[in-house]
Order: structure tokens, then C-alpha cells, then sequence
């Protein structure tokens, strides 16, 4: 029997608040309605990562494996908290060890639950990554189907995200359904309620049946959004073309679409707004895992137009919140997993002002 709308069945282990200082140093009940930040609210998966524990290695060869939480849309929720925003995460998780954990850490972080969802007949997805001896990843899935794919359109909690300033997702929700009607009918409320709608593709071909389907689920909801977010390899495979060229990238602009931007890693960004364009350059580390950089920049880029939406209008603004987002991205590259890396906005200032 599934769980009805915005369901959370807890266990009597997890905490349903925390307390934790915020970018002031007040301390804050990260669950509570008191909190005045606007509210971003991230739709999408959730699981468990099993990164080696040592890089350059095939899965088979690897003797060990760190457990780490993971999910691009999950990933940015925490990030926002971590950087002192206020989040939501709206997704659905087997009723396992592994599902209860997931849920665990996302309220430990202070990312609102209200939205999430157990499936006691499926289970929660798994995912071995494999790291190569530059940080970069392959990926293995285990979903067959996870809980994550099976979310149901009466099992959204509409209430949530009609709160909220900004509903951000991605593309994997896509791939079937139920999850898919899902996923649009959460976008149309999203849209209906006024919100910006803020869309990272986070391509994974191994679960697509096809480029040419992941392709076309990916553009399928490409014209809904007012803030894209695309890697330069995606720019790659989305256009068959030079990801480097701007006439390329231009080709994934839209009348409406209020900001698009190309991440290059170590480079920086490149951004692309009605008005102005530009770019602003990154910062170079010792690269352990890449896994969450992308996640951990666009939850600092939300966070700063969750707070002040001016900065799509203003380039000097935008500029130094891309700035900030690509530090976040630098350094969660320094850690392996994805949510441990995340930076808070200490470490991300400490670490701009020590660069060199």
C-alpha cells in the first residue's frame, strides 16, 4: 500500500528538527516556519553512492567502497541549507534501512521533509561510481524500479511547493512513469503558483534507454524553465556541436528563459541572460571526486536568487554570485561523496580569500 499525500513515516530513531547556527551565527530550528528565508523546494531522487575507496580503479577491482548519499536534486537541497537558505525536498524512498538513513541525514542538514514519501514494495536506488585517477565518474545504477521512480502525481504534496520561490529538478524523474506525470503536473503547480522554475539536466545515459531518448525527454520540459544550468559536455551532447563555441550554446536559448548557464569545471562558467553575457572564471584544486560540484553550485546560485532576484537583472551581482557558486563547486571536488563535501558559507569565504 503506497502513502498518500506528503506522507513521512517516521521511525522513532529520527529526529524530525535540529538546531544549527545559520551564515550569522543565530541559531536557527531548521525545520521551523519561523524561518524567514525564501523557500527553494528540489524534486527528484535521492540514493545511496558506493564510491571507491580508491580512484582509478574498474568495480570489479576495487576492494572497497565508501557509502556516501547522493542524488543531484537531494544534493542541492542540502546545499542550500548549507549555505543558508531554507529547503524542501519532495522525492520517494524505499521503506529500507537505507531510505529511513536518507531521510535521517536530510533532516539532520534541516532540508524540510514535509514532501517525501516510502514505498514498502520497492526499493531504495543504489549507484557504484567509479572514479577515475582525475575525479571524474562512470556510473552504475541499481533501479529496477526504485522507489524514486514510482512517486505518484496524488502522493505530491502541492501545498509545499506552492510556498516556495523557486522549484528546482532535473531530468532523471523523467526517464518513466509514474514518476514523469509526476514530475510535469509538480512543474505545472510550480508554474501556476508563480514560482521560478530552475532545471539542471544532470544527464546519466546508463539509465535512459537511448541518447536519442534521454536526448528527448531532457528537451521534452527544456522551454518551461527561467534558470537553466548545463556542463559544458552537456552543452556537447545536447547539441552534437563544439561545446565551446557561443553560437553552439546559443542554440539552447528560448524566449523567456531568464538565465542559462554553461559550467566548464576548473574554468569557471560562461552565463547567458536577455541582456548581458559573460564569464567568470573558476578556481583550480586537487580534484579527488567531481561527484556533487555541479549540485553544490547551483544550491549557492539558488540560494542568492532566492534572496535577491535582482541579480538575473544585474551583471555585477550576477558575477559574484557565480563566483561564489563556482568556489562551492572548486571545493566540493576536494572530498569524496557528494553531501559531505558540501561546503558552508564560512569555508566557501575562507576559501576565496586564501586562493591564489
Amino acid at each position: 500500500m503506497s502513502c498518500v499525500l506528503g506522507c513521512f513515516i517516521p521511525r522513532p530513531s529520527t529526529k524530525m528538527t535540529t538546531t544549527t547556527k545559520n551564515a550569522t551565527g543565530e541559531k536557527t530550528n531548521n525545520n521551523s516556519s519561523k524561518d524567514e528565508s525564501p523557500l527553494i523546494v528540489s524534486f527528484g531522487e535521492m540514493l545511496i553512492d558506493f564510491v571507491p575507496n580508491v580512484a582509478g580503479v574498474s568495480l570489479a577491482d576495487s576492494m572497497g567502497f565508501l557509502k556516501a548519499p547522493g542524488g543531484a536534486p537531494a544534493n542541492v537541497a542540502v546545499a542550500i541549507r548549507k549555505l543558508g537558505g531554507r529547503s524542501a525536498f519532495i522525492g520517494k524512498f524505499g521503506e529500507d534501512e537505507f531510505g529511513y538513513m536518507l531521510v535521517d541525514i536530510l533532516k539532520k542538514n534541516g532540508v524540510i521533509t514535509d514532501g517525501v514519501c516510502f514505498d514498502p514494495n520497492a526499493r531504495t536506488a543504489l549507484a557504484f561510481v567509479t572514479l577515475r585517477n582525475d575525479g571524474e565518474r562512470e556510473f552504475m545504477f541499481y533501479r529496477n524500479p526504485s522507489a524514486d521512480m514510482l512517486l505518484k502525481e496524488a502522493e505530491l504534496n502541492l501545498g509545499l511547493i506552492q510556498k516556495a520561490r523557486i522549484f528546482h529538478y532535473g531530468s532523471i524523474s523523467l526517464i518513466t512513469e509514474p514518476c514523469r506525470s509526476a514530475h510535469v503536473a509538480a512543474m505545472k503547480a510550480a508554474k501556476q503558483a508563480g514560482l521560478l522554475l530552475s532545471y539542471d539536466p544532470n544527464v546519466r545515459l546508463p539509465l535512459w534507454p537511448s541518447p536519442d531518448a534521454a536526448k528527448e525527454g531532457i528537451k521534452s520540459i527544456w522551454k518551461e524553465a527561467d534558470i537553466i544550468k548545463v556542463s559544458d559536455d552537456e552543452v556537447a551532447f545536447l547539441t552534437n556541436e563544439d561545446k565551446t563555441k557561443e553560437e553552439v550554446v546559443r542554440k539552447l536559448w528560448f524566449d523567456g528563459l531568464k538565465l542559462l548557464v554553461v559550467t566548464d569545471g576548473e574554468k569557471g562558467c560562461r552565463y547567458f541572460t536577455k541582456k548581458f553575457k559573460g564569464s567568470v572564471s573558476g578556481f583550480s584544486v586537487k580534484t579527488v571526486d567531481t561527484t556533487g560540484a555541479g549540485d553544490s553550485f547551483v544550491g549557492s546560485i539558488l540560494t542568492a536568487i532566492s534572496k535577491d532576484a535582482s541579480l538575473l537583472e544585474d551583471e555585477n551581482k550576477l558575477k559574484n554570485a557565480l563566483r561564489f557558486a563556482n568556489a562551492c563547486g572548486a571545493i566540493c571536488t576536494t572530498q569524496k561523496g557528494a553531501i559531505p563535501a558540501l561546503p558552508d558559507v564560512a569555508t566557501v569565504n575562507d576559501f576565496i580569500s586564501k586562493y591564489k
